[in-house]
């Protein structure tokens, strides 16, 4: 076959059945000597990076990937043999089913190997599978072929034919919902029964002279165990479907000595496994639907709190269907269930519970969401950060940033004794957020609640000067008689916020007694981000501030467990409405959650990216 025809106007093949420990160097060290390669790509799970198991190879020239193709197939790379075919990138080609053919009843030592060579003779083969398990081949495989005539020949000449001592079924392909469709026409034509619920001394001769009445019968079979004994079920095949058809409106649901009959169509496991999963899925459905904007999601419970309490709490708001608190080891994990008879009350109780403090915590109540969906929101929300940002050419939203002006730990300091330096104009506090990039990690250690003692002040030496506080809050000015004698001479740093490095440890930092003003009595310094953060401070704050409040005190819990995604994940965390982030900083447990389910969206988003790349 000339891989530069029409069908196929790259030299690129597919390889699959690989060993999951195949990587593209393996892949290129084998192939190599078929010719020169442009690229390798083994394709891996989006999430884990673990591979699928098959790869991409594309060659220079078409003649070196069909000599490839022609001598490589099926060698053994890890003690696995490969399977190599032409990549058909168009998948209305490849789920056409034109020259696919279907083969069933394969003798188990038959492998993709020996069905090739037995299937060849009749024309190119694209494709060539032998279906397996963890237990070896399941008996069945497919060939697909270049051409229809090739497809029809192998199934003349084949159909029917024993390989390897059996007699195999040899057909065209036919997709799931062509076979699906076909069963179920012949069900419509069933002759054969199922009767379950038996009494255990009904024997064979019992279940034909039960349902000899309705007509002629093929076979009659009662199933019995290991023992002999009967199993309570058995099968009766008609000669015709109305006989079969009449038993069945006839007897199911008869009483037998003393035991309720059950009869219908004999099914195959296939599609009773199929009808339990429709059923299944329907119930899902149906469940998801029933209980949509009626199921509420409380979290921050008290320890106290149990199903009765919650139940009490909730039921002035309308009529409570189910309460439930989820326990593990008998402790409650903070967080429960209440489901309403209507979505008018479900709403009236968010709208009025929702920051009510119930024992000591105040609750976070919002409607239920599967993992699935707050998952997705989530996604989606950080990918439409993510185009806005392309779009516009700039940094990535949402990312948290420490300011440039970095904080160093505060140094120990005696009580009424706090210094500071007075000036004749206000003093303008500190920004909290800034457009500079993040600090090298290996100047400063990260602590979004420090400040700077006095004596690494960047100013001339013997120079009095004015500081700014580290807090937004601004002492009042101190005369000029009382301030504060030099300190000594400073050295400016080499970090980008132009302090000087430390000499020695922070903790062991002397002053003397001519660093403070022993006259004044000062007010404490406030360090942001070390106060704890409450609702009415909250709501104090201006609207363009509150998100930065609650982010200086994210970010440093992030910044110790995700060093380097710290800022992104801090910037998707706060796009959250501020009174369930307010519960998230009380609680270590519900933070922890939300940070995973972040970081697994960044993961993913990295994973795709990566995976564009390397496709270009």
């Amino acid at each position: 076959m000339n891989a530069s025809g029409p069908g196929y106007p790259l030299a690129s093949l597919y390889v699959g059945d690989l060993h999951p420990d195949v990587t593209e160097a393996m892949l290129y060290e084998k192939f190599s000597p078929a010719g020169p390669i442009l690229s390798i790509r083994v394709c891996r799970d989006v999430a884990t990076r673990r591979s699928l198991g098959y790869a991409y190879i594309n060659f220079q020239q078409p003649a070196d990937a069909e000599r490839a193709l022609d001598t490589m197939n099926f060698e053994v790379i890890r003690g696995q043999p490969i399977r190599i075919m032409w990549s058909q990138r168009d998948p209305g080609l490849r789920k056409s089913g034109v020259g696919n053919i279907f083969i069933k009843n394969l003798e188990d030592s038959i492998d993709n190997k020996a069905l090739y060579d037995t299937f060849s003779t009749f024309g190119n083969i694209l494709s060539c599978k032998v279906v397996c398990d963890n237990h070896g081949s399941r008996g069945f495989g497919f060939v697909h072929f270049e051409t229809h005539e090739a497809a029809q020949q192998a199934i003349v000449t084949m159909n029917g034919m024993l390989l390897n001592d059996r007699k195999v079924f040899v057909g065209h392909f036919k997709s799931r919902r062509e076979r699906e469709a076909e069963l179920g026409a012949r069900a419509m034509e069933f002759t054969n029964i199922y009767v379950k619920n038996l009494h255990m001394d009904v024997d064979e001769q019992g279940l034909q002279d039960l349902f000899s009445q309705f007509g002629k019968m093929l076979s009659v079979k009662v199933m019995r165990d290991d023992s002999g004994h009967s199993r309570g079920f058995g099968f009766v095949n008609f000669e015709k479907h109305e006989e079969a058809q009449k038993a069945v409106t006839d007897m199911n649901g008869k009483e037998v000595r003393g035991r309720l009959l059950y009869v219908g169509r004999a099914q195959k496991r296939v599609e009773r496994q199929n009808e339990l999963k429709r059923r299944f899925e329907q119930m899902k459905q149906d469940r998801l639907t029933r209980y949509q904007g009626v199921n509420l999601y409380v979290k921050n419970l008290d320890d106290s709190i149990d199903d009765e309490k919650l139940r009490r709490e909730f039921s002035p708001y309308g009529v409570i269907t189910s309460a439930k608190v989820m326990t593990e080891g008998g402790h409650s994990k903070g967080f429960g269930f209440v489901c309403f008879s209507s979505p008018e009350e479900a709403t009236k109780a968010v709208t009025e519970m929702n920051g009510r403090i119930v024992g000591t915590k105040p609750l976070y109540v919002a409607l239920a969401q599967r993992k699935e969906e707050r998952k997705a929101i989530l996604t989606n929300q950080y990918m439409q950060r993510l185009s806005t940002v392309r779009a516009l050419g700039g940094p990535l939203l949402g990312s948290f940033q420490q300011p440039a002006s970095y904080f160093l730990p505060a140094v120990p300091q005696p009580p009424a004794q706090t210094a500071y330096y007075a000036s004749s104009s206000p003093v303008q506090p500190a920004p909290r957020w800034t457009a500079q990039p993040p600090r090298p990690s290996s100047t400063y250690p990260p602590a979004a609640s420090m400040i700077r003692p006095p004596a690494m002040l960047r100013r001339p030496p013997a120079q009095v000067s004015g500081v700014r506080q580290a807090s937004t809050q601004v002492p009042p000015t101190v005369p000029h008689t009382q301030r504060v004698a030099n300190i000594g001479t400073q050295t400016t740093g080499a970090s980008g916020a132009g302090y000087p490095a430390p000499s020695g440890p922070l903790l062991t930092h002397k002053y003397s007694s001519a660093t403070y003003n022993h006259g004044v009595q000062e007010p404490a310094v406030r360090i942001p981000g070390q106060e704890p953060l409450t609702a009415s401070m909250l709501a104090a704050a201006p609207l363009h501030e509150q998100k930065q409040m609650i982010g200086e005190r994210l970010y440093p819990l992030i910044y110790d467990a995700h060093t380097q995604l710290a800022g992104k994940i801090t910037g998707m965390l706060l796009e959250i409405d501020n009174s369930e982030l307010l519960l998230m900083l009380e609680s270590p447990e519900s933070l922890n959650a939300k940070v995973e389910e972040a970081l697994a969206v960044l993961q993913a988003h990295q994973a795709a990216e990566l995976t564009k790349v390397n496709v270009l």
